[in-house]
């Protein structure tokens, strides 16, 4: 039951990540920032795009994806049809990992150390659904500041 809710809950979080990204009016506004706003919506999407093909595709998934965390943040100007593409495939390939679960995998302990001492699948998961929707709030609220 959970994992079909997690599942859910992701599919939900990176469509509404896909939308906001089609919403900007300016293609070129998805790159901006200004001020106190460090993060342009490019840069959070691909950070949660890298984030999650990391923790669910590689780890649970067991893809071959290679993480560039750093580029996450320093890539510029990536054509929006991309970004909605990296999307596409993220719904994809989280999708697959968790169909590949059962409910008892969620206590297990996850195969790498993520924050100062280990933790179970399921807490994991927990924490990259409430990371993804953080992030959407703040691709959220820029669109709604920068694309005027």
């Amino acid at each position: 039951m959970l994992i079909e809710t997690l599942q859910s809950l992701f599919t939900r979080d990176l469509k509404k990540l896909r939308a906001e990204i089609e919403l900007y009016k300016k293609e070129e506004n998805i790159w901006k920032t200004e001020e106190s706003i460090t993060n342009s919506a490019g840069n959070l999407c691909l950070h949660l795009v890298g984030n999650l093909n990391t923790y669910i595709g590689k780890e649970i998934g067991k893809t071959a994806y290679i993480r560039a965390r750093d580029l996450e943040f320093s890539l510029k100007n990536i054509p929006r049809a991309e970004l909605l593409n990296k999307i596409d495939n993220t719904i994809s390939v989280v999708s697959a990992a968790l169909d590949n679960m059962n409910e008892s995998d969620l206590a297990v302990e996850y195969p790498i150390l993520v924050f100062e001492e280990k933790t179970s699948a399921g807490y994991l998961l927990m924490h990259l659904a409430t990371h993804l929707t953080y992030h959407l709030g703040q691709v959220n609220y820029h669109r709604r500041l920068i694309d005027k």
